[in-house]
């Protein structure tokens, strides 16, 4: 079976797994409008999800959640059933959804995932008197715990190398999540997974984030170097200042400034002039261009490359035209394609495709992993 024939029937699962779970959600709202599960001797329907129909508990709040819902309003079945709505978006719906918005509301709701849901219930229903202030906090070790439970202790053995903890816009320090507690620069958690954004309101969000003692003594000195710029800065400030500078280093090297230089003739003979750069990241709107089967693009943003459509190593100029906007996995692919997995493994082994920098691109295969332009004329 190729990949497009495992990619219809898996479109064809999922389309009955949509079905069923609607299925499912109809038949519990009936179930508890006529109080079956009272009858069955459970004080409540999340009650006989959890312990007759064995659901974890948070699986069995989102469904009593849906099956109350849908008894309110019929028309969030439709969506369900062909995958608009999952149901941990139908979660957050239901705490800004009434019969006097449900028209405009169930709209903004749909291809939605619980993030973004939550953006929109907080521009709804707004936090009122957001926290504004930002807590400081050693991270205190509890007592070890018994000797059989390693995880609570690796958990320890993390929260004492952890420093400090910074929580802005804050909320009180005994209410800080434990797991982010614990968490330090050594954690891999920590390294690898995105910022946690809470929505407060349409413009506010409070983000909780453990810091080392190093981290801490750069802020103090940023906030002392930008005293007479910015007066009483708060910590957000001083942050988002040494954002714009980096964001600004950032669009300086891909050329997208307001005022650019006037084009010099290239030094190199494989340079790509600032000018095509700037031109190309307009056009293809900052993300990857891969094209996929189903007509669209790839649209990643992140660890973007420049890739000469026909290589440079083949005579492919360093035109707006010839040149596109990749990420690094396509970019790769690409090279692949047309040189072939033998001769690329020479000089990009599979093992090392993740490790690729974002400066070279596939097109470029001579300078990008280091490899005689003059020797790729073709596989040997």
């Amino acid at each position: 079976m190729n990949a497009r024939d495992s990619s219809i029937r898996l479109s064809e699962l999922l389309r009955r797994e949509h079905h069923a779970m609607a299925a499912f959600l109809v038949a519990l709202a009936d179930f508890d409008a006529k109080r079956l599960w009272a009858e069955l001797g459970y004080p409540s329907l999340f009650t006989y999800l959890n312990r007759e129909l064995g659901l974890s508990k948070s699986a069995a709040f989102y469904r009593k959640t849906a099956a109350e819902l849908i008894q309110r309003f019929p028309e969030l079945v439709e969506p369900l059933e062909d995958g608009k709505l999952c149901l941990s978006t139908v979660g957050e719906l239901a705490q800004v959804l009434t019969p006097e918005n449900r028209y405009e509301v169930i709209p903004r709701f749909l291809h939605l995932s619980k993030q973004e849901a939550r953006s929109v219930v907080a521009e709804l229903k707004p936090v009122e008197r957001p926290p504004r202030r930002e807590v400081v906090t050693t991270v205190r070790v509890a007592a070890p715990p018994p000797a059989r439970d390693p995880e609570p202790a690796a958990a320890l053995e993390l929260g004492a190398r952890a420093t400090a903890c910074v929580i802005a816009p804050g909320s009180p320090a005994e209410l800080v999540d434990a797991k982010v507690a614990t968490r330090t620069v050594n954690d891999p958690i920590s390294r690898t997974t995105p910022p946690t954004f809470e929505p407060l309101t349409a413009d506010l969000r409070r983000m909780h984030l453990t810091i080392t003692k190093r981290f801490e003594a750069k802020v103090a000195d940023a906030r002392d170097a930008l005293s007479h710029s910015h007066p009483g800065a708060s910590t957000e400030v001083i942050l988002e200042a040494a954002l714009d500078l980096l964001l600004d280093r950032a669009k300086k090297r891909k050329g997208l400034v307001e005022k650019p230089r006037r084009a010099r003739r290239p030094s190199k003979p494989d340079h790509l002039p600032a000018q095509v750069k700037r031109a190309v990241w307009v056009r293809d709107g900052g993300c990857c261009q891969w094209a996929l089967e189903n007509g669209g693009v790839c649209g990643s943003r992140h660890r973007l490359q420049y890739d000469h459509i026909q290589p440079k190593a083949l005579g492919g100029p360093s035109t707006i035209e010839n040149v596109r906007l990749l990420c690094a996995r396509h970019n790769l692919l690409a090279a692949r394609k047309i040189f072939g997995d033998a001769w690329m493994d020479r000089y990009a082994p599979a093992r090392k495709a993740t490790a690729v920098t974002g400066r070279r691109d596939a097109g470029s295969a001579g300078a990008r992993f280091d490899v005689p332009a003059s020797a790729l004329t073709g596989p040997p």
